[in-house]
């Protein structure tokens, strides 16, 4: 649960109509394409009034993403998996079996219109949902993304295991959040992570912690629901 002051703050982010979000697991590996013109017509159907607010939970197969802010001398093997461009805000980011990707589509006009506490209330999502499992993530001053540090005889460091990426327009959120369970960390080797060169990346197996996909996902939406209100599942899918 969150602590007392940070669920005030945030409380801004939860509808005052309770209406439920969406929730939904894709199985199976989703191409990148796919997954950005789904989320796009989803988030024009939100504005209009057509569709509800959805999570949508999946898997990619390995790919970059390069965000808005990406400097090409980030991509260090540019032939080693496709590489696509994103609106989403950032740098460079891996996606890959092991990772669970989940894309938030959310109306935050009936959110507080607050992309700042937005952006804390991901970070909230992704600090509560590791918890679950007795890790303590963070943010770090100037580094998206929740972190945890790392200590071992004669040495220390922090390690980034969740990533964060939205894009805002007319008040509905896509693109989402990256939570690193068990993929492939050489995958990580290709890019500077986000244009951070000083640090590492870790996953939850890494960390020692045998946590199923499934396991992951139950925590997700336990500290989403948290922090944004209750959802309800549906059909995988955008």
């Amino acid at each position: 649960m969150l602590d007392e002051r940070l669920s005030g703050a945030l409380a801004k982010l939860r509808r005052a109509d309770g209406r439920q979000v969406e929730w939904a697991v894709s199985t199976g590996l989703v191409p990148y394409p796919d997954a950005v013109a789904a989320m796009e017509a989803r988030a024009a159907d939100i504005v209009e009034g057509r569709a509800n607010e959805r999570i949508w939970l999946l898997e990619h197969p390995p790919l970059y993403t390069a965000g808005v802010s990406a400097k090409s001398d980030d991509l260090l093997t540019p032939e080693r998996f496709p590489v696509f461009e994103s609106g989403r805000g950032g740098q460079f980011t891996y996606h890959g079996p092991g990772q669970r990707v989940a894309y938030v589509m959310l109306d935050l006009r009936a959110r507080g219109r607050d992309v700042r506490a937005f952006v804390q209330g991901l970070e909230a999502w992704l600090i509560g949902a590791l918890a679950r499992f007795n890790v303590e993530g963070g943010v770090r001053e100037g580094r998206v993304g929740v972190w945890v540090d790392r200590m071992g005889a004669g040495w220390s460091r922090e390690d980034k295991i969740a990533a964060i990426g939205v894009r805002v327009r007319r008040w509905i959120s896509f693109h989402g959040v990256a939570l690193n369970v068990e993929p492939d960390l050489s995958h990580f080797d290709g890019i500077v992570p986000c244009g951070i060169r000083e640090h590492g990346v870790t996953s939850l197996v890494d960390l020692g912690l045998p946590v199923t996909m499934d396991e992951a996902d139950a925590a997700l939406r336990a500290a989403f629901e948290d922090v944004f209100g209750p959802a309800q599942t549906v059909a995988g899918g955008p």
